[in-house]
């Protein structure tokens, strides 16, 4: 029986009151939360109690939070009528939710009531008077109305809108809150009218209340366009491309039809999308949405494209415009008819035709959501409405589609057509269950798309035929047969349909796939193997018999490709009912010609093999293999040729139509939708063609040569033994030609044989790069000194290649000559650009407030005047002139006065800055002292000048005329100069005092000084300087001398300001600095970025457009919940270390933060900035900043990325969005810097239209509304980002619950921005089918987020990345390579950036990822691209094609688990549909990598178990298919080769440790050395000559050296190599080949891929010995101690007669390998050699190892619990099967040390594993431990057997080492059979026994670290190991780890 429901007022009032006053004390705990967020987080806003936390259940109903908002608003000024509504908004809660059940609800509403309370002025229980609050309300308007001058605002007109844009848009703002207030009182006055019986409005108010109220509808929010909002600025229609845009969107009748009578009319013109709408029902939102999207589209090409004149404001839309944006758009769509010859929808027909269509395929996509991963079930929805489209257009009057409108719904798009399909991709994507079924188990999105890729799809019908196949849920139990039946009903009379399964592909998971996607390549290998082999064999001849040996590769080769042909089988188990039907018919065709042809070829050559024993030999059967391989052979070779070489295979693709050539094609390739056409340039096939030429004759020759030769003698030698001794009980090899004994000696070489490609291939790719890079001209400029020797070609390559306006500007009044001319130009064009990097190297605190004064460059403009003649020498920075003037006075005091001046002036040319800076100081000085004098001054200076002039221009200027003569003396200029810096710096100085009569006073004496200053300058120039009485009276004449006399001659000053100021200041500081400027800039940073960037103008870089002419484009961010901005908490707390992030900060980036300081504190001297601190700083929010642009946050994304805004600003306005005049008004040449008012605007009009930026913050909506502080802090950020960055959007996922439980949910996909009083204003809410994340996390947040982005490229960067401003200005360069051809047959669809890794500062570690982390990303991906063509997208800041990708799939692929890397998808995706992926390095973005193991291990964890599952993908299938077999080689060692080959060699060395203990242990060995030491010169040589490659990931470092090379220099590459070495670089190298083997191998066997969280904090902190030992017991230390083991083993029982030397030699890889895998966790740990701490950590780890666990505890706590987390990876009976197979290995040693006993003597059967009297007590020995027997019975056992039997202390010792391995496989094979252990009732006895064995190799790791803890220079030494990079830049790491901690040892 149900309860019924209690009744509110059943609540006693004393518990409810007490309830109230608890939430109202909660309620004002909170309330300094508004100040709270201003002081302490800086977010420049407050919250109110009020609106602060609306709860979502109310705020999706009603707009309570307008009201509440406007409340706020009025409090401060009118409390009664903030209390009114305050009620009302408590009234809408109450009717909405009575009870108060909503999450919040209740709190809610008793806050609102205590506000109301508190604004009540009556008292409690009074009555209350709605006729007087309409009144109130009512006059509260009027007033309001008045006081905002509405009526003045309104009678604007609108030609006055752009003549100044920021008060228009201020005024703009003011209307809309008059009226949004108007609709809020208006509404409340309604409400409160229904209520009161008393009619007390006044009619005439309340109509203008209402007028008000809808004129809100013209400040609709809007994303970019105002195209419903004619109450704001409109800059955008001053642009004719957009007006033309939207003008082609209008819809006109006729041609189309008109719309019924009832239709309601938007304000605006009707277009097509209103049609659209009105017929299929798309969300209001979607249209409006792309609505905008096709706009700006259009014009973006227009301004690209068109010829069409762009100054006319009535410009037509370009109909070549219009076909170029519309076969983008379907190209995809067309060529899926063409694939299932469907006749397409899309019509040839006029223009207003295909922009339908356009309107139509992008209203589609908009409202697709999931349905978007799925581009061909797109193109079928396209392909239906398209017909259905057309069909109305043809009616008279515009009808609704009956097919898809459901009548009275406002979704009926997404419920008639996404939903369903969106239903059974969610039920498919809850199969997996976070991988615990197998991909085979359900179908995933491709399966679901490539069910589109046969005609069986239009079986679905239109629209949907529910009771397909295609539509029935899986069961929700895998392993049962059944299928779950959709709720839908079947039609009637049809038979239920089978559910479809997979399609066209399984992944299945088993290493077969990595021969079946690349059987190829190993075909290949195992061919040229068996054919050196037999040729090293046949004596290295060949003749008939060697031949036709060697012949049998043609037999391996077909019955290889039969293999293949068997897993294509094999593997397609599971797809076969729902794969098109000539697929299946392909693989059986081969499958049978490979089954017969093998048969066929095996039996000839056994016959070949019998008739060549036989004597005499016949040829007869050879003649016919040879034949019928001829044939083949030819026919193969022929159709390879024919289908891979470019030329041919273009040729054949033209004769197509030929029969035998598609039956051909067909038998050959694979069809697919995907993967045709794959092929590139014939010259492109030819470099990457010669690039493995030259790899495999290096590989075959070392193979041959070093490895296959050298074995042959000592096989054969082996192979004719037959008096080996065999130590134990052998069971096959004496028999089988000593089989076992070849196979361990050969297993190392063959393994190495296949894997050393990859060493090859990282060599000669290394080189290649190299040598790319430096034909591109990377690394010319890598210093300073370059830098700046090189500054004065900057401005000309600048203008080359960012400039689009190459002609000259000047005025032809200006008489210069050409090439002065031309420089002066491009200084001034280069100026500004130049000083918006400076500026910015300040504000992000890189460069101090001196240096940026030094960098700047002044603007060089050009001005003619009387008092400012014209300066035709270019202007320099300051840091290239500083203390020039000085060295040339040093010149010529050094210089005799016979020296001609030619010859004086070449050696000042010697510097040409030095040079400069005379020339600038010669020329300032004059028009200086010519502006500040009166006239009589004026024509003294122009005196002195002109004889200067002409003593320079007759070569007399400073040298004897005769012997006894000269005219000037320039010993006394250095007087000169120091009288003339005196002056100047008069002159700059600026009057400090506040009072007006003080102040007066202070210039008065500041004249004075000048004019002392002046006289004192005159007397130095004419009686020292001149030392020519004529020219002295020339200069002095009578004039001058009686002007001085009287006084006047320096009277009258005109004091600089304004341009003369600057010029003053200029030269004062080339007077006065007498210090070098050579390290300026002195940060690093700030250095490398200016290197880079300017070493950039010189590569070959494409010709700059002008703005608006650009490619448009969008950057696109997904974010989680990473770090938004550091909190004042988290800079202030402390870790278990007593650091402080915000000191760690400090001391990293000690400039950053001194360079901060003097910006926050610019009044306190630069010498005391070192005493001030973080305290110091009063703006908490620039602190926040600053420490968070130096993390790996959100907030230094969006600053990065910002730049390009600003940049695109600064560019069109520089080259003036309106035309301007660049002549200032003294007829000059004006600085582009000077745009003002509307120029300006238009210039940030022009940036909107070109660039979007999207974050994607996915939780954004339940950060908001979160109860969490840490949530609350982070939405806060993020609403901050956008206030500060008005073009910033935030998408989110907005969840509504619904129902009475909340159990069902409604997700909205929302995009916001700020609105001007920096609240979040919602632009578009676009409702979402259900559920959103299916997939993986990040491509289902990128995808509900990409509709929301703009323009033709798509720049997507990841939350670790960021940008500089200098690198922004390149980006329209960039851009142009999307219109190149010079890339191949296709342009590019994929543009790869440069990264540089800003994280590799700090720490050894963090130094050693970024170098291999840049060694990939600069040369790895260079030599990818250009020659080898197969670089993908590696989730790099690459540029997409966005209309090519977003019609294709999007930019990842979200499908569970397979998809775990699933940026590189992207890159898959678009090079199968016949895209091009480039690599440009003239452009960088910074990009933040992880710094400590942990997170690094964790990284590579992710990775390697990404690429393990991209092993099983279709992409990487097909790629390895379709490719040709050079380019298919690339592909394999760059992607998922490479993490094979990693496996391979961690298994060579197992193959080569279990070859040497099998030789040792069976005795084999000792007999071989005894028969003549067979292998110490043949094969211990060749074991030598490999040992090298085991460690393959030593060969990752000849990357890094060549990057050295190419771009620091080779002595710079030289101490970096040895620096790395001596920090232990192979060790970290060789830890992370472990990592990524045990990954790899453990995500193909068992699967359980999952993304790992790695962290991007600061990690300085010491990680606890348990902690480490948990992250890397099973992938490291497990497989380290059996490596030991075997080495210990091979040790002990190896030949006798083995040197020392000889053992350390053979085994030395292999140790480093252990040793590394064992101790680089703890050797990079910080501290890790602290004694206090090693004690410390052993407490944690014996707590953790015997702690049990309670419910809920993790692994963090307790041992058994994590030990059960590691065995969760083994679930499948395949699986187990594997884990007991492998595990049989560590039994080998048992077998071998039983008979090596003394106990066992020379019984060599199976006696020794019996109990008989002689061996009992090893079984005792086995059995008792295993079970567990008290220690002193065991020990008693031992002393009675070491006593009475043959056993002997070394034979326990021996037992006990057996015992190990064994004990630990018998427990490994329990593991894995773990329910049948558990059944039996052992599984607590396995659990002990793996704590023994977990405790005891913890403590064999531990004691060596307690050891070296002991000796206290070790913890100093490791300190410098691991933290040397920050050494070496002076850092205090000491001071750092030791925080305030008391007990610290630094």
């Amino acid at each position: 029986m149900e309860r019924p429901p209690r009744v509110p007022n059943l609540i006693s009032r004393r518990v409810l009151q007490k309830w109230e006053d608890l939430v109202r004390a909660a309620l004002r705990a909170e309330e300094p939360k508004g100040s709270f967020v201003q002081d302490e987080y800086g977010l420049g806003y407050e919250s109110s109690a009020s609106s602060a936390a609306v709860p979502q259940s109310l705020s999706h109903q009603t707009n309570i939070d307008a009201v509440l908002r406007v409340a706020d608003e009025i409090q401060p000024e009118n409390p009664q009528v903030a209390r009114i509504l305050c009620e009302y908004a408590y009234s809408m809660s109450q009717n909405l939710d009575p009870r108060s059940e909503g999450r919040g609800v209740m709190q809610f509403k008793t806050g609102l009531k205590s506000i109301i309370e508190q604004n009540r002025a009556k008292k409690e229980g009074e009555k209350i008077d709605r006729p007087n609050d309409i009144y109130l309300l009512q006059e509260y308007y009027n007033k309001y109305r008045e006081k905002n001058k509405i009526v003045e605002l309104e009678e604007i007109g609108s030609s006055q809108r752009y003549e100044d844009s920021d008060r228009s848009a201020a005024m703009a703002e003011r209307k809309r809150k008059v009226y949004e207030t108007a609709r809020i009182l208006n509404e409340v006055v309604d409400a409160y009218r229904r209520e009161s019986p008393e009619e007390t409005v006044d009619h005439h108010l309340k109509k203008q209340m209402e007028n008000d109220a809808k004129k809100i509808r013209e400040f609709k929010p809007f994303n970019i366009l105002p195209l419903e909002t004619p109450g704001v600025v409109n800059a955008f229609q001053m642009f004719p491309e957009v007006t033309a845009a939207t003008g082609a969107l209008e819809w006109s009748t006729p041609p189309f039809p008109e719309f019924p009578d009832g239709y309601e009319q938007p304000e605006r013109a009707l277009d097509v999308f209103d049609f659209l709408q009105y017929v299929f029902g798309f969300q209001e939102d979607n249209v409006a949405n792309q609505r905008e999207h096709l706009i700006l589209l259009l014009a973006n090409a227009q301004s690209r494209l068109s010829s069409v004149s762009l100054t006319s404001q009535h410009s037509k839309l370009d109909g070549a415009v219009v076909t170029h944006v519309h076969s983008k758009i379907v190209e995809n769509y067309e060529r899926w008819c063409l694939f299932l010859r469907k006749k397409s929808q899309v019509k040839s027909g006029t223009v207003e035709h295909k922009v339908c269509i356009m309107a139509l395929y992008l209203l589609i996509w908009g409202e697709a959501a999931n349905i978007r991963f799925l581009p061909e079930c797109l193109c079928y929805i396209f392909h239906h409405m398209a017909d259905e489209m057309y069909d109305l257009l043809e009616k008279p009057r515009v009808e609704r589609s009956e097919k898809i409108y459901i009548e009275g719904s406002q979704y009926s798009f997404l419920e008639k057509i996404i939903c369903p399909v969106h239903e059974i991709l969610a039920a498919e994507s809850d199969v997996p269950a976070h991988g615990r079924a197998a991909h085979s188990a359900w179908r995933n999105y491709d399966d679901f798309n490539e069910f589109f890729w046969a005609p069986s799809c239009f079986e679905l019908s239109w629209p949907w035929r529910l009771e397909a196949g295609f539509f029935l849920k899986p069961k929700k139990d895998v392993d049962t047969d059944d299928d779950n039946v959709p709720e839908q009903s079947f039609t009637a009379g049809r038979q239920r349909e089978r559910k479809l399964g997979k399609t066209h592909f399984v992944e299945h998971r088993t290493f077969l796939h990595l021969y079946h996607s690349f059987h190829r390549l190993w075909i290949f290998l195992v061919c040229m193997l068996q054919g050196l082999t037999i040729f090293a064999f046949c004596n290295q001849k060949l003749d008939t018999h060697s031949i036709k040996y060697i012949l049998s590769v043609g037999s391996t080769f077909i019955v290889m490709r039969f293999v293949q042909c068997v897993l294509d089988v094999i593997l397609m188990f599971g797809a076969y009912r729902s794969t098109r039907g000539r697929t299946v018919a392909r693989m059986l065709i081969r499958f049978l010609w490979f089954a017969l042809l093998s048969a066929v070829i095996v039996f000839i050559y056994v016959k070949v093999l019998i008739e060549e024993s036989k004597t005499p030999a016949k040829d007869t059967w050879f003649t016919l293999y040879y034949l019928i391989l001829g044939v083949y052979g030819g026919i193969q070779i022929f159709l390879s040729l024919l289908f891979h070489i470019p030329f041919l295979r273009s040729q054949a693709d033209r004769c197509s139509d030929v029969s035998f050539l598609q039956f051909f094609k067909w038998v050959k390739e694979e069809r697919y939708y995907v993967g045709r056409g794959m092929y590139e340039k014939t010259s492109d096939y030819v470099k990457y063609t010669m690039f493995w030429l030259l790899i495999g004759l290096c590989k075959f020759a070392f193979s041959y040569f070093l490895q296959i030769k050298p074995m042959v003698k000592p096989t054969r030698i082996i192979i004719g033994l037959h008096n080996i001794q065999y130590r134990w009980h052998d069971l096959i090899s004496r028999s089988n030609h000593n089989a076992l004994t070849l196979l361990s000696l050969w297993a190392p070489v063959v393994m190495i044989y296949f894997l050393d490609t990859q060493v090859w291939y990282t060599v000669m790719s290394a080189l290649v790069g190299a040598l790319e890079g430096a034909r591109m001209g990377l690394g010319e400029i890598r210093s300073l000194d370059t830098l700046r020797q090189r500054f004065t070609t900057f401005p000309e390559a600048f203008v080359k290649h960012m400039q689009p306006t190459k002609t000259s500007e000047l005025p032809r009044s200006i008489s210069m000559g050409a090439e002065a001319v031309k420089e002066k130009e491009n200084a001034i064009r280069f100026a500004p650009l130049w000083n918006e990097i400076i500026v910015c190297l300040r504000e992000e605190d890189l460069i101090s407030n001196r240096e940026k004064l030094l960098l700047m460059m002044p603007d060089n403009k050009i001005t003619n005047s009387r008092t400012h003649p014209q300066q035709s020498l270019v202007q320099w920075p300051l840091f290239l002139l500083a203390n020039k003037v000085y060295v040339a006075k040093d010149i010529l005091s050094e210089t005799k006065y016979a020296t001609a001046q030619d010859e004086l002036w070449e050696r000042m040319k010697n510097d040409l800055y030095l040079a400069y800076a005379v020339q600038e100081a010669y020329e300032s000085l004059q028009v200086v002292l010519s502006a500040l004098l009166n006239e009589d001054g004026h024509h003294w200076v122009e005196d002195v000048f002109r004889e200067i002039d002409l003593a320079i221009e007759k070569g007399e200027f400073g040298i004897d005329i005769d012997q006894n003569f000269r005219k000037f003396d320039l010993k006394k200029l250095g007087t000169v100069l120091d009288k003339t810096a005196k002056l100047t710096a008069i002159l700059v100085k600026e009057a400090e005092k506040k009072d007006e009569k003080e102040r007066e006073q202070e210039i008065s004496e500041m004249h004075s000084a000048a004019r002392r200053a002046l006289v004192d300058l005159y007397e130095v120039v004419m009686h020292d300087f001149i030392t020519d009485q004529n020219l002295r009276a020339t200069c002095g004449n009578a004039a001058h001398l009686a002007a001085k006399q009287k006084g006047q001659l320096f009277s009258g000053l005109t004091w600089p300001s304004g341009k003369e100021k600057m010029l003053v200041s200029r030269l004062h500081y080339i007077l006065s600095i007498k210090d070098s400027a050579l390290s300026v800039p002195s940060n690093l940073e700030a250095r490398r970025r200016l290197q880079y960037f300017t070493n950039s103008l010189f590569m070959k870089i494409p010709e700059s457009p002008s703005v608006r002419k650009m490619f448009a484009f969008s950057v696109f961010t997904p974010y989680y919940e990473e770090d938004v901005m550091y909190s004042l908490v988290q800079l202030n707390k402390k870790n278990i270390d007593g650091i402080t992030t915000l000191f760690y900060l400090q001391k990293i980036f000690p400039d950053d933060w001194t360079n901060f300081k003097e910006r926050m504190l610019p009044l306190v001297k630069e010498d005391d900035l070192y005493m001030k601190t973080e305290d110091d700083i009063k703006d908490t929010r620039e602190l926040r900043l600053w420490a968070s642009y130096r993390g790996q946050t959100l907030a230094r994304t969006v600053r990065g990325m910002m730049y390009y805004k600003r940049a695109l600003i600064l560019q069109a306005a520089e080259e003036g969005a309106f035309k301007t005049d660049l002549l200032d008004e003294e007829q000059g040449l004006a600085s582009p810097m000077t745009s003002q008012g509307a120029s300006r605007r238009s210039a940030q009009a022009q940036a909107e239209l070109k660039f979007t930026y999207v974050v994607s913050a996915q939780i954004y909506g339940s950060q908001r509304s979160s109860s969490k502080k840490e949530d609350q802090e982070k939405a806060a950020d993020i609403s901050f980002l956008m206030q500060k960055n008005d073009s910033l959007r935030i998408a989110y996922i907005h969840v509504v619950k619904k129902g009475k439980d909340g159990k069902q949910s409604e997700y909205y996909s929302k995009l916001v921005k700020a609105d001007p009083s920096g609240k979040d204003q919602e632009i578009y809410s676009i409702k979402l089918p259900g559920k959103f994340l299916l997939g993986e996390g990040k491509p289902e947040n990128q995808n509900h987020a990409i509709i929301f982005t703009r323009g033709d490229a798509l720049q997507t960067i990841d939350m670790n990345q960021e940008n500089y401003m200098e690198e922004a200005f390149k980006m329209r360069n960039l851009l142009e390579e999307f219109d190149s051809d010079k890339h191949g047959r296709r342009r590019p669809t994929i543009l790869g950036v440069r990264e540089h890794v800003f994280t590799g500062s700090v720490s050894s570690l963090a130094w050693f990822m970024s170098l291999q982390e840049s060694s990939f990303v600069t040369i790895g991906q260079r030599v990818l691209a250009r020659p080898l063509k197969v670089r993908m997208h590696y989730g790099h800041p690459d540029v997409f094609d966005r209309l090519f990708h977003i019609s294709r799939g999007g930019i990842s692929k979200p499908s569970k688990g397979i998809n775990l890397s699933e940026d590189i998808f992207a890159g898959f995706n678009s090079t199968l549909r016949q895209g091009n992926i480039t690599h440009h390095e003239y452009i960088q973005v910074g990009k933040g990598r992880d710094v400590g193991l942990n997170q690094i291990a964790a990284f590579e964890a992710k990775v390697a178990s990404g690429n393990g599952e991209q092993t099983l993908s279709r992409d990487v299938y097909r790629l390895g298919q379709l490719f040709d077999l050079f380019r298919m080689l690339s592909f394999f060692f760059t992607s998922v080769g490479f993490y094979v080959t990693t496996m391979m060699t961690v298994l060579t060395v197992y193959a080569f440790l279990y070859g040497k203990v099998y030789l040792a242990l069976s005795g084999v060995e000792a007999s071989l050395e005894t028969a003549g030491n067979i292998l110490g010169n043949a094969a211990l040589q060749t074991a030598l000559n490999t040992q090298f490659l085991f460690q393959i990931g030593v060969f990752t470092a000849v990357p890094m050296i060549m990057n050295f090379l190419l771009e620091q220099g080779v002595f710079t590459a030289v101490i970096s190599f040895c620096t790395m070495q001596l920090q232990l670089s192979s060790v970290f190298f060789t830890f992370s080949l472990g990592t990524r083997t045990h990954y790899f191998g453990r995500t193909i066997l068992h699967g359980g891929a999952k993304y790992r969280s790695t962290g991007r904090g600061f990690v300085v902190e010491h990680i606890p010995f348990a902690e480490n030992y948990r992250l890397y017991s099973r992938s490291h230390f497990v497989k380290a101690m059996e490596i030991i083991m075997l080495l210990i083993v091979y040790r002990a029982y190896g030949a006798q007669s083995r040197t020392s030397v000889s053992y350390i030699l053979l085994t030395f890889s292999s140790w480093f390998l252990a040793i590394s895998w064992l101790y680089a966790p703890y050797i990079f740990n910080p501290s890790g050699f602290e004694w206090q701490k090693t004690v410390k950590d052993f407490e944690d780890w014996t707590n953790w190892l015997f702690y049990k666990g309670g419910i809920g505890d993790k692994g963090l706590k307790s041992w058994e619990v994590w030990w059960n987390e590691e065995q969760a990876h083994i679930q499948t009976t395949r699986g187990r099967i594997w884990e007991c197979i492998l595990s049989f290995r560590f039994f080998i040693i048992q077998y071998g040390v039983v008979y090596a006993l003394h106990v066992t003597g020379r019984d060599k059967n199976f006696n020794g594993f019996t109990l008989s009297k002689k061996a009992s007590a090893n079984f005792q020995l086995l059995v008792r431990l295993f079970q567990g027997v008290l220690f002193l019975v065991c020990i008693g056992g031992l002393s009675f057997a070491l006593a009475y039997t043959a056993l002997t202390v070394g034979d326990m010792f021996a037992a006990g080492l057996a015992l190990i391995p064994t004990g630990w496989g018998l427990l490994s094979i329990a593991i894995a059979v773990r329910p049948v252990i558990e059944r039996v009732g052992l599984w607590k006895s396995v659990r002990g026994i793996a704590r023994l064995y977990d405790a005891c190799m913890g403590m064999v790791i531990f004691i060596p670290i307690a050891l070296l803890s002991w000796f206290p220079f070790m913890s100093t030494f490791q300190t410098r190991l691991v933290f040397n990079q920050a050494f070496s830049r002076g850092l205090e790491i000491s001071v750092l780890l030791a925080g305030d901690q008391p007990n610290a040892s630094f």
